[in-house]
């Protein structure tokens, strides 16, 4: 008699710990730093994050979820229903914007931006509403984790968007104050929408 093959384990499920690994994955191309300290605290190993990240992108790729209304089901399927659901106006259009928590940064959540019918038109990190913003004034505010890019682009108007070089990433050209008072040109990368390192193009004329 033959005999069958076991079966196949069930893949463990996917959890909000996995999510937040999705996220420090993709920072660490940009500084590797503070996402190790992270992973460290959360005391996980490099293995189970790059495991998490592949079975992230598995999942929303998946042509069961859709192309459309993909990213919303799978982190409903993760996190549970989001924390707040509201309308918002992007040009002419009403979109919609669900908000997750993440325990990481308990300041930020994670939003997701809707289109009508459901399209994904962006993901990122936002201050989560009631928190405090940072204190912007000087280019020596501008430390990794320390904004995400819209209050940069408050801070420091007017700020020049750049193009990401990667899914996921955003960049502003923008100039900033150092302590002494001079200014500089400085180009800040965000990933998920949270700052990760800058870059000084160089100094502007100093204030009077």
């Amino acid at each position: 008699m033959v005999p069958m093959p076991s079966a196949k384990p069930p893949a463990e499920p996917f959890t909000p710990l996995d999510f937040q690994l999705v996220l420090l994955r993709r920072m660490a191309d940009l500084n590797p730093g503070p996402v190790e300290d992270a992973r460290r605290a959360l005391g996980v190993s490099p293995a189970r994050m790059r495991e998490a990240n592949r079975r992230w992108q598995a999942m929303v790729r998946s042509p069961r979820s859709g192309p459309a209304r993909s990213l919303t089901r799978v982190l409903g399927s993760v996190l549970g229903e989001p924390e707040s659901r509201s309308p918002r106006r992007a040009g002419d259009l009403d979109c919609e914007a669900w908000q997750w928590p993440v325990p990481l940064w308990p300041d930020l959540r994670f939003e997701v931006l809707t289109a009508p019918g459901g399209a994904v038109w962006n993901a990122w990190l936002v201050r989560a509403p009631g928190a405090a913003p940072p204190a912007l004034r000087s280019l020596e505010d501008l430390t990794p984790w320390s904004c995400t890019v819209d209050e940069a682009a408050r801070a420091f108007a007017p700020a020049r968007p750049l193009e990401g070089t990667a899914p996921a990433r955003w960049g502003l050209a923008l100039t900033a104050p150092d302590a002494r008072g001079e200014r500089h040109e400085v180009v800040a990368e965000f990933t998920w929408g949270l700052l990760q390192r800058t870059a000084v193009s160089g100094p502007g004329p100093r204030r009077p």
